[in-house]
Parts: structure tokens; sequence; C-alpha cells
């Protein structure tokens, strides 16, 4: 079953919040943790692993380890992926005609079947107990409807099994905030992260489907591929939202976000 699903960013500020609208996100960033505490495996959507164009990806390998940081801030630890809930999350999405790999490395299985882990992955995972996990990837260039698709499949899958399942979305909005920021200065990061945060509050993600292509373009994000998978997980799984917050300390927005199952 589906316990709830987290939005959790990925940036180093919440590590060491710098200002008191970045504590308070921390602060959820814990309590997501504490409410995912029961359950027996984290599935995670992260755009800083492996990336592909036009297929999604399952990580099938047997150990997930810590391996690049950001901003010379790094998260030792290693991880062991639910294969049997990877598999069956593969099998369904393949079986439903979508665009999806399994990926391992070195090894089918055992010491050497090893996948690294980045930041996008290892700043939710330092809010969360340790758990079993699975890594999914999603893919930029693919359409909306089949990335919705894929997250409603994705939620059949969790909320049919018999494990308790907490779907994770790691996600950081705009990063065009600064102009002392590696990408500069963009006022449409502003009003990207404006209309996320208005769409979660007010229970409307389904008008994520209608934000037009130039501004997701212009905003710079790297959350819009990620909500549109979660979005189709809710689909499916009734949840209800417990609360939000948001924080710009740097050049990128950070949100998060608590919705537990009805």
């Amino acid at each position: 079953m589906l316990a709830g699903i987290g939005l959790m960013p990925h940036g180093n500020p919440v590590l060491n919040p710098p200002d008191e609208e970045t504590k308070k996100l921390a602060e959820l960033l814990k309590e997501i943790g504490e409410t995912f505490s029961d359950a027996n495996a984290h599935v995670l959507i992260s755009p800083h692993s492996i990336r592909m164009s036009d297929h999604l990806g399952v990580i099938m390998a047997e150990h997930l380890v810590s391996w690049l940081g950001f901003e010379n801030v790094e998260l030792p630890g290693e991880y062991e992926t639910d294969r049997e809930l990877a598999g069956e999350i593969y099998r369904a999405t393949k079986n439903a005609g979508l665009p999806v790999v399994d990926i391992n490395f070195a090894s089918l299985g055992g010491e050497y079947s090893r996948f690294p882990l980045t930041w996008g992955e290892l700043i939710p995972l330092h809010f969360l107990q340790r758990k079993p996990l699975v890594i999914l990837t999603p893919a930029r260039d693919l359409p909306r409807e089949t990335l919705v698709r894929f997250g409603e499949v994705l939620g059949e899958v969790l909320e049919k099994s018999e494990k308790k399942v907490a779907f994770i979305a790691s996600a950081d909005h705009g990063h065009g905030h600064s102009e002392d920021g590696p990408y500069g200065y963009a006022p449409e990061s502003r009003e990207y992260d404006r209309l996320i945060m208005k769409l979660i509050n007010g229970n409307r993600l389904e008008e994520l489907l209608n934000i037009p292509e130039e501004l997701i373009r212009r905003a710079l994000p790297d959350s819009y591929w990620q909500m549109l998978v979660m979005l189709g997980v809710m689909r499916k799984v009734p949840v209800k939202l417990v609360r939000s917050a948001y924080a710009c300390p740097t050049y990128f927005g950070m949100a998060g976000a608590l919705w537990v199952s009805e």
C-alpha cells in the first residue's frame, strides 16, 4: 500500500538552513521522514541519477552507494535496492507499453552490482530513515501524458503491494532566481515557483499539464517531470495534503510537501 507522498528538495541549504524559511522547510522534511518511519520501502524518483532523454529508468543494482556530493558537501552511506518491488514496477510499466528500461551495473547481483547515488537522492534520503530503496529516473523528452501514465501504473503497483511504501519526488524548482547563480537571472523562475506552490496548496495539480512549455524552459526547473509522475500516482491513490513549505535562499527555489493516503 502507498503510505503517502513526499515532495523533497535536493539543495544543500536544507542541511544547514541559513534563514527562517529554509528552517521551516527543513522541519517539514524531518516531518516527512517521521511520517514514513514505519514504511517498508521508499520509491524515489530523481533527476540527477542516470540521464536518458526518452526512456524512463528503474535502477536494479543491488547496492546503492554514495558517490557524488554537491558544492563540497558529501553524505556517505550505502543503501540496498528492494529488487522485488523494483522488478514489479519495471514489469508493470513495460507491460503497459511505456518506454522503460531496467538498469544495473557490472554484475547482475552480489557485491559488484553497485550503482552511485548523487545529491539528487542523498539529500532527501538524509531526512528519511534508512529503508530498502527503488530509484526511478524521469525523461524530459517524453510527452507529458506518458510521464503521467507512468505515475498511474506506478501508483497501481504501490497500492497493490503488500509492503507499506512511501513515494518520494526529489525536485528543486526554478534555477534562475539570482544573477549570481550559474544560470543568471530569469524572472520566469519566480513565476514558475509561485505557480507550483499555488497548485500544491490549492489541490490543483492536474493543472501541471497546462503549464506552457516556454515558461518551463525559461524557468529552468528540475521538478516538472517528476511532478507529472507524482500526479499520475495521485490519480490512482487518493491523498490529502498535510502541509507544504517553500524557500529560496540562493539561486534555485526549493519546495517541500507531504501528502498522506486517505
